[in-house]
This record gives structure tokens, sequence and C-alpha cells, in this order.
């Protein structure tokens, strides 16, 4: 598995543009700083209303390994693995977040956010893509990371020798675009040694 930004000589606070096949990614790896970006964490995990979700595997019912929540303009609804988010209401902390992210992307605009808390490493998501019919086609990401440093792994879904992995560390912004989600999977994989818990915001405009 490849390291998708080994390479990368730019400053961290740069907006770095990978080009990938079928897709791209945008990084702005210190977009919030460290200081702000804990803080940004304690709030998060003290006043967002975490839930763990049940969801349905071959007639079987599992309880998520991640707590969740989503966040979303009044009447915004988003489904996924059978089961349908009732939006909460914008806390004054994710509005910031997502302002501050909507300033350095002229044109783009999020009206939800889809909260992941992966509680120590034991935490994981699932091999997946984010192309529900909510977000139409191409639709534009920005994941946004607090907490502990964790593994996001690529892999493409017809050329099985395109896999990347990179770390997610605290305030790091990536932006998933253009084709992505129909070519490739990705997923947040398992790292028991991690005992700390990370926060992951994904921006997204579900039409």
């Amino acid at each position: 598995m490849h390291d998708l930004f080994s390479e990368t000589t730019r400053d961290e606070t740069t907006l770095e543009r990978h080009i990938i096949q079928d897709g791209e990614l945008l990084i702005a790896r210190r977009f919030i700083l460290p200081e702000k970006a804990g803080a940004y964490f304690q709030l998060l995990l003290q006043n967002i209303e975490w839930k763990q979700e049940e969801i349905v595997v071959f007639g079987k019912k599992y309880h998520e390994p991640r707590l969740t929540a989503w966040y979303a303009d009044q009447g915004t609804h988003y489904a996924y693995s059978n089961k349908t988010l009732q939006p909460k209401d914008w806390s004054v902390e994710l509005i910031e977040l997502k302002t501050q992210i909507e300033e350095i992307l002229p044109g783009k605009s999020f009206n939800s956010v889809l909260l992941n808390l992966y509680r120590d490493g034991n935490d994981k998501m699932g091999w997946h893509s984010d192309n529900e019919k909510e977000l139409g086609p191409e639709p534009f990401i920005a994941s946004l990371s607090f907490g502990a440093t964790r593994f996001f792994d690529l892999k493409h879904k017809q050329d099985k020798t395109k896999r990347f992995r990179f770390e997610l560390s605290s305030g790091m912004l990536m932006l998933m675009s253009g084709s992505l989600q129909d070519y490739w999977l990705h997923q947040v994989p398992q790292q028991k040694k991690v005992k700390e818990p990370r926060i992951n915001l994904t921006f997204r405009k579900v039409i």
C-alpha cells in the first residue's frame, strides 16, 4: 500500500492538490492549528449529541463500531445502511468550522455534516463510498479531523493495484471531489494500539 503524500514538499498550511486516477483530493495539513484543534475537540466531544446506531448485516442487527451524529439544515435528511438520519440543529462550533471551510472554497457550500467519534483504536469504519443519491453526482465532501491520528485507506473499485494509505492528524482538512466516490472505496481501519479518541466531521451538500 502506497503513501499518497510521502513525496510532497509543500508547506503544511498549503492546500495541496492530488489528482489520482478517477478522482481528486485536496489536503490542508494544518487547517486548524494545534491549540485551536484541541479546543474544538473538547467542545465537540462534550456538546455533540452522540449516538451509537444499529446496522443490519445479513439480517442481523449490530451496533456500529463508533458513535455518530447528524447536524444539518432543517428538512435535510440523509440515508445510508438502511437507516434515515434526522437532523439536529447546527451548534455554534459547527457553524464556525463550516464557515471557515467555505471561505477557502469559492462557490462551494454545505448544508449538513456527519460526525463520527472513534473512542479508541478499536472503533473503525469499513470500506464504503459516499455515493448516496442524496449527494448527487460527483459529490464534494470536506473531511475535518480532531484528536488522535488515524489511518485512512483508499482502494480503487476496478484497478486492484491502486491502493493508498495515509494518516489524518488533528486539524487536518481533506477534500474529496470529482469522480472519487464512483471509483474508490475508503475506510478507517482498526488500530488497536491507538488509545485516544478521534472526531471526524464530513461536511456535505445534500440535494
